[in-house]
């Protein structure tokens, strides 16, 4: 072909291009985004609203329905699902894929609005999620201290750790749980209150009423507008004691003598230890377009900062995204390496030729730097499905060059010139190396196309192949020609001296000339019987079709036996303990089998952290806080420094904790998106709820004592 012809004739020009994308691949690879997973837009949205005091009942008429009935006319609805519990309705969305959930989720608020001027009064403000990677905190801390109480830890987090986090680049919000907050109770005495003819809403009234900051205006001077602002704020305990109250017959009096007024520490909804101590909770998110790992340094170098001014608090990580991503991606990586040097090695043993070695060897590193390239351009992360994808790649990228080398080898051992056998041999073999690369493009592209969670899943796993395939057929048809044709020395060993051998610059030491000639002798054999089995095949052929068709049925038939799952379990170190008490359990009594399961679990070896949260759900509680939940974040140490796997870890911790009465208590040995929530899940629809309670706890008899529940 005339790119292959003019490579040749134009080697400058073909460096010059290849530097350029070189220049461009570096530039590209340090800023493509480091993430775990793909950037998912999944078709699933959350309203969470919480009721403080309120039953599941409550919740479900005052609450829950108004927000299902008014949401159930979504464009792109699908389906709508609700949990009503005590104190909080959590209603779950399903919209049709390709949806636009940024439009979704601004369609849900509005139609929000037209529902939560009726709640009573308690309802919080509901909070729309969109379901995505980006929902689950990308870190988790704790702090604590052996001098400051919880108040004194929370008032810290707040004024001084939280501001501090949220202007780090890259943090999108950071939110606290855990402490102590200081409240003001003000309690009336009755018998003055009805005295005076005075009502507890008419106190509150007048308490919202003084507690406020409000614009006043403008002032003009000389060339200035100066904007004034009224401050009516508290400031102090004992001006809102002296705060006065008309009275209806005239006159005023202070609150203090209406009332008891004191400062003191507000019942804990939320209670966080760390390695059995108090503690405060930390969580991060980031902004969706930064890199994880990114933020994950500029955090940890604010927090060594935070860490040194404040002296006496430690600050200690429960969960770090960016740890897991960085292991993950650094493994991919290494092995990518050591693949490519294999596929160096392999070549040069077939081939007895460091300059056509060296030839491939550039090809490989040329077409992976022009893939970081597209995927910059077309807005791909670097995770583990384009690593993936690279590295799949990888095995099929020295395929059209070492077919167009092999055949320009071919040339010049026909006696051609290095130009000629440049050309002639690229030529001749491009076209069955262009419709091999497209046919294996072809069996991955398609995946673009199709709809549905497969295709925002591996998407970019499948264009990763195919940008890397299109690389190596570019750089197959212009650098290895133009390469071979200034490179390229054609070694007749048959005859060659020693002496011959060992000259030049690609000299061939002796050692590995003495291996070449065992390799060779043992090939030689090897393809003597091949081409005996050949000849068989090919004198039977009834006999070789039965063969083949019986292992392909059994291969089919052992599909069943292997089984399959979406993502594979991997060792992250880390393991959630979820506990859930009966409803209405206060969070004391959720804190006291709390204790009881770190006491079981304190003495096992591989443990390193173990960080607890009583009344909420965890990461992903959407910001619901229930006295009757709780959740257990164990660290291991690293993969190194313990025997067993996170598995096997998980498993002696279910034994350890099978028998402590009171709660329900799951283990689960990873914390990927693609892991969380249960791997087999049963509804039960009905009208009567003691129906249904009834059925259920019969399906769990059942369920459990199935091998592997």
């Amino acid at each position: 072909m005339r790119l292959s012809e003019t490579s040749v004739k134009r080697p400058v020009t073909v460096l010059m291009i290849v530097l350029i994308v070189v220049i461009l691949g570096f530039v590209s690879f340090s800023r493509l985004p480091l993430d775990l997973m793909p950037e998912m837009e999944l078709p699933y949205a959350v309203v969470s609203t919480s009721y403080s005091g309120a039953g599941p009942q409550e919740i479900e008429n005052l609450v829950t329905k108004p927000i299902e009935q008014v949401l159930s006319t979504v464009q792109g609805l699908e389906n709508i699902q609700s949990i009503s519990s005590e104190g909080n309705s959590i209603v779950f969305l399903e919209l049709d894929f390709g949806v636009d959930m940024d439009q979704a989720a601004l369609d849900i608020r509005e139609k929000i609005d037209m529902v939560k001027g009726y709640f009573p009064d308690g309802v919080g403000a509901p909070m729309v999620f969109k379901a995505n990677m980006d929902m689950m905190p990308m870190m988790a801390l704790s702090l604590s201290s052996d001098n400051l109480t919880l108040s004194e830890l929370q008032k810290l987090a707040e004024d001084t750790v939280q501001p501090r986090l949220e202007r780090t680049q890259g943090v999108a919000s950071v939110s606290i749980s855990g402490g102590i907050q200081d409240i003001i109770e003000i309690r009336t005495k009755s018998e003055k209150l009805a005295g005076y003819g005075l009502s507890l809403d008419y106190l509150a009234n007048i308490l919202r009423a003084e507690n406020v900051s409000l614009p006043g205006g403008t002032v003009k001077k000389g060339s200035q507008e100066l904007a004034v602002k009224t401050t009516g704020e508290f400031e102090s305990l004992a001006e809102i004691k002296q705060m006065l109250i008309p009275l209806p017959t005239g006159g005023t009096i202070q609150l203090q003598d209406l009332a008891d007024i004191e400062l003191k520490a507000d019942e804990q909804s939320t209670i966080s230890k760390a390695n059995g101590n108090p503690a405060i909770s930390i969580s991060l998110q980031k902004r969706s377009d930064s890199n994880t790992v990114q933020v994950s340094d500029a955090v940890h170098k604010e927090l060594a900062k935070i860490e040194q001014e404040l002296g006496e608090v430690t600050i200690t990580p429960i969960y770090d995204n960016a740890d897991y991503i960085k292991k993950a991606l650094s493994s991919t990586a290494e092995n990518g390496i050591v693949g490519a040097i294999l596929a160096i090695l392999i070549l040069y043993i077939f081939l007895h030729n460091v300059r056509s070695t060296l030839i491939i060897a550039t090809s490989i590193p040329i077409s992976i730097i022009a893939t970081f390239c597209l995927l910059y351009f077309f807005d791909i992360t670097i995770n583990m499905m384009t690593l993936g994808g690279l590295m799949l790649g990888l095995g099929r990228l020295v395929d059209d060059s070492v077919v167009v080398l092999e055949n320009i080898y071919r040339f010049r051992q026909e006696g051609y010139s290095r130009f000629e056998a440049a050309v002639k041999g690229s030529s001749e073999v491009i076209v069955a190396v262009m419709a091999a690369t497209l046919t294996t493009v072809a069996v991955f592209l398609p995946i673009v196309f199709v709809q549905g969670l497969t295709s925002t899943l591996f998407k970019q796993f499948a264009l990763t192949i195919a940008f890397s395939l299109g690389a190596s057929l570019v750089v197959s048809m212009t650098v290895v020609p133009m390469l071979s044709s200034k490179m390229l020395k054609v070694d007749r060993r048959q005859e060659s001296t020693e002496e011959t051998r060992k000259r030049g610059f690609f000299r061939t030491p002796t050692f590995v000339i003495k291996a070449q000639d065992k390799f060779d002798a043992a090939y030689q054999a090897l393809l003597h019987k091949y081409r005996g089995l050949l000849k068989s095949a090919l004198n039977h052929r009834r006999r070789v079709v039965v063969i083949t068709t019986v292992i392909l049925l059994v291969s089919l038939l052992s599909i069943g036996v292997v089984g399959a799952e979406f993502i594979p379990a991997a060792d992250e170190g880390v393991i959630t303990i979820s506990v859930t008490l009966p409803d209405g359990s206060h969070v004391r009594s959720t804190e006291e089998i709390m204790d009881k399961i770190e006491s079981n679990i304190a003495d096992i070896p591989e443990i390193d952290t173990v960080f607890l949260d009583a009344g909420s759900g965890g990461m992903m509680s959407l910001g619901a806080s229930q006295g009757n939940v709780g959740s257990f974040y164990v660290n291991l140490l690293p993969l190194n420094e313990r025997k067993r796997g996170v598995a096997e870890v998980a498993d002696e911790i279910r034994d350890r904790v099978v028998d402590i009465p009171g709660a329900k208590i799951s283990v689960l040995s990873s914390q990927t998106m693609m892991s969380m929530g249960d791997p087999i899940s049963i509804i039960i629809k009905g009208d009567d709820l003691d129906t249904l309670k009834e059925i259920g706890d019969d399906f769990v008899e059942i369920i459990s004592g199935i091998p592997g529940t």
